[in-house]
């Protein structure tokens, strides 16, 4: 657990609540809108979780990464309560994920973002030097 009081953040699946995970994807993260519980589940299940707690327990944010802990790493899934937000909770849990990830010595760790670069350059991300060498099978099912 990492802490910058009065907020700590836990890897602990058993601790967050993905209801209200749900509720903040499906409802308010424009990438998540409609998102179904059983597909916030499964996705939690598969992936390394960071909850951010307010010195009252509360769940006030979110992040996950899909990782195969020897290569490469998906940062997704970052979300802040809106009553929390504006208090470093986001650079808090970004940089949580980092310090976990930092062990595997992964040659990659990406995140896809509309909104928050300033954030991210905060914690070490950088844009994608040559972003002509991604592609994407877009909606693929």
């Amino acid at each position: 657990m990492e802490s910058g009081a009065p907020f700590s953040i836990d890897t602990d699946l058993s601790r967050i609540e993905l209801d209200q995970v749900h509720q903040w994807l499906s409802t308010d993260a424009f990438w998540a809108m409609g998102r179904s519980r059983q597909t916030v589940q499964q996705a939690a299940e598969g992936s390394l979780n960071f909850g951010a707690f307010d010195s009252e327990g509360t769940l006030c944010a979110y992040a996950r990464v899909v990782t195969d802990q020897a290569t490469f790493a998906w940062l997704c899934d970052v979300y802040v309560d809106r009553s929390y937000r504006g208090r470093g909770i986001g650079f808090l849990i970004s940089r949580a994920v980092l310090n976990e990830l930092a062990p595997m010595n992964l040659k990659r760790v990406m995140l896809s973002t509309l909104d928050a670069h300033g954030l991210y350059e905060q914690v070490g991300f950088k844009a994608f030097p040559n972003p002509e060498k991604l592609m994407l099978l877009d909606d693929a099912r």
